[in-house]
């Protein structure tokens, strides 16, 4: 517990767009930040237990910040940090997808958003061990290897069906104009020849 503290407490004076955030705070309100920290979590963990919208506000947890460092990941020189975010990315897809048929059964407890934001907040704390890191390792990249190659040959049959499928159409549709165009022509030259040959008669 002490070293959770520890570290809780480097993470809130060091260089990041937390500790700058509660910096600023503590300059107008005289409030400490670790006292600032904590009870915004604590304030946090209660909403999520009763408060309204539970729901979106543990995804805009688990996207907006996420999202905002992956960003500057980008376009920073060092890719340690892409690589990061893109396990982070990874874990949260696979998350979203198991949640899906999940939060049928789970979404009634009292808990559970609490829980998630939890999960979400572990998969993206700044540490080499953090959720995103372990679960890829133990679970999703042994799974990938696995079974890569055998998705590699699904995904390279459809896109071949789905290139075959797309011109196919592609050449119905311009034979349909094709022909659309060659009735057209003819249908309007029959129409404009009596009126030729009455005119000759005047």
């Amino acid at each position: 517990m002490a070293s959770l503290r520890e570290r809780f407490t480097n993470y809130l004076n060091g260089d990041n767009f937390v500790s700058r955030l509660l910096g600023k705070a503590e300059e107008k309100t005289g409030i400490k930040k670790y006292y600032l920290a904590t009870g915004s979590l604590c304030s946090l963990g209660l909403y999520l237990i009763f408060g309204y919208g539970a729901s979106l506000v543990c995804n805009l947890i688990g996207f907006v910040y996420p999202a905002y460092t992956s960003i500057k990941a980008i376009e920073s020189a060092d890719k340690k940090d892409d690589t990061q975010w893109l396990t982070y990315w990874v874990v949260y897809g696979v998350f979203s997808v198991v949640e899906f048929f999940s939060d049928i059964f789970l979404f009634w407890f009292p808990f559970y958003y609490l829980g998630k934001c939890a999960f979400l907040l572990w998969c993206m704390a700044p540490f080499s061990w953090n959720g995103s890191q372990i679960i890829y390792s133990r679970f999703i990249l042994p799974f990938f290897l696995k079974h890569h190659q055998t998705v590699d040959s699904v995904v390279s049959d459809l896109g071949g069906q789905a290139l075959n499928t797309a011109e196919n159409v592609t050449r119905q549709v311009l034979q349909t104009l094709t022909s659309s165009r060659s009735l057209l022509a003819r249908d309007g030259g029959q129409q404009a020849l009596p009126s030729t040959s009455h005119s000759k008669e005047q």
